[in-house]
């Protein structure tokens, strides 16, 4: 059987709804853009870490499959249309069972996923999202962060999907910037003690000055 590195697959999960026209798309675009830039300078990270895009709004789709930094082009974004969170989570689902390679007899499988989503609202598909946030309790995945961003965010969905919950005050340029560069510190981090705790939650760095940790 053909050897394989172990991937750490990362999945950010992005709202591109309509209330995220204007600066905060394109605070996002940057800070997928300032991601990439710091991972690949990262060696660690670069060995190990791979990346895919779910983007949602009226509906949710994968735009960039599980791709190797070097790999990884930058995906058209834009925003406009509902909140279908529910949707993207059921993608994540289907794209984790379909995507991370599991262990066998004779082969490690992939590590553990982490999860990044950034949303500034609520879903509107609510009952996509009641079914989902139950099924993905028993998704194999390391860590899934949710930040909510600005005042609009509703923190009580995402506490049902994963007790890491971050508070950003705003949308705007410097706030995303902010935190594209907490989740590319997380990533570089996890990738470098991936072994400490193997199949369990990676431990993240601190969140930003001014995020607020949700109870």
């Amino acid at each position: 059987m053909a050897d394989f590195s172990r991937r750490l697959p990362v999945y950010l999960l992005l709202d591109c709804s309509g209330s995220m026209m204007g600066e905060p798309i394109e605070a996002v675009k940057q800070g997928v853009k300032a991601l990439l830039s710091e991972l690949r300078g990262d060696p660690q990270a670069l060995e190990t870490a791979y990346l895919s895009v779910i983007t949602f709004d009226s509906s949710a789709r994968q735009i960039t499959p599980l791709t190797e930094l070097m790999q990884f082009k930058e995906p058209e974004i834009s925003a406009g249309g509902a909140t279908a969170l529910g949707g993207a989570l059921n993608v994540l689902i289907d794209c984790v069972n379909n995507e991370v390679r599991k262990s066998t007899e004779t082969q490690k499988g992939d590590w553990r996923p982490l999860v990044f989503i950034l949303t500034d609202g609520s879903p509107t598909d609510i009952e996509a999202f009641n079914q989902a946030a139950q099924k993905i309790k028993s998704l194999k995945v390391a860590n899934i962060i949710a930040c909510a961003a600005g005042s609009s965010a509703n923190t009580s969905y995402l506490k049902q999907i994963t007790e890491s919950v971050l508070m950003m005050n705003t949308l705007s340029a410097g706030d995303m910037a902010q935190f594209f560069a907490w989740v590319s510190g997380s990533i570089k981090m996890s990738s470098k003690s991936l072994d400490a705790k193997p199949g369990g939650a990676i431990e993240l760095p601190p969140p930003p000055q001014g995020f607020v940790v949700v109870p």
